[in-house]
């Protein structure tokens, strides 16, 4: 494999391409370590110890250190490798790895995500955005069915309630315009036609 170009990413860090192709991002003491000039070809134990061991150990480590502050969903992990410019086989690897400890876990993450919503979201808006954060809906039915069968239900009848309270809304003096804008504030809110209708007792 022929070193075609190495493109300073910062002071420490350069942008690795073989045979016209972006491979990977190594610091300047592996360029050193495994003697890669531009012109020159990279031999196949070099390129394997690379893939298989250098950026596996650092895509794990990454992963680690992101976890420590928050918990992250498999896509925003893989999102956050990919931003890195990791390769495919080594974010793949990173990501096995942190699953296989529990450190991250979708089911878990959409169950908490679900509790700490339940009462503030309607059950629509909750899962729109936890398939934003590249939760299956699946996945996200099983955690509702879990918090279910621990008695965590929710009231969108009562959700929505609060909210006309907040906004001192009153179905017995409201004009055809009020809740029209009502009816389009708790749509927007992810609240179905259904529950909406009765709720403002149109």
């Amino acid at each position: 494999m022929l070193v075609t170009q190495i493109s300073e990413v910062s002071k420490s860090r350069s942008r690795i391409y073989l045979d016209g192709q972006f491979a990977f991002i190594l610091y300047k003491g592996e360029l050193r370590q495994f003697q890669i000039k531009e012109g020159q070809e990279l031999t196949e134990e070099c390129y394997r110890q690379i893939m298989t061991q250098i950026l596996p150990k650092r895509a794990k480590l990454r992963s680690m250190n992101l976890l420590q502050s928050r918990d992250y969903t498999r896509k925003q992990l893989e999102d956050k490798l990919k931003q890195g410019e990791y390769p495919r086989e080594c974010i793949e690897e990173a990501l096995s790895y942190v699953e296989s400890y529990g450190y991250i876990d979708d089911r878990r993450y959409a169950g908490d995500y679900i509790e700490y919503h339940i009462q503030t979201k309607s059950r629509m808006r909750i899962e729109t955005d936890l398939m934003r954060k590249g939760i299956s809906k699946e996945v996200i039915r099983q955690a509702f069915e879990d918090l279910g069968n621990l008695g965590v239900v929710q009231d969108e009848a009562a959700l929505i309630r609060d909210l006309l309270n907040k906004r001192k809304y009153c179905a017995d003096t409201a004009t055809r315009q009020e809740q029209q804008k009502m009816y389009g504030f708790l749509y927007r809110k992810g609240f179905s036609p259904e529950v909406i209708v009765r709720a403002l007792e149109l």
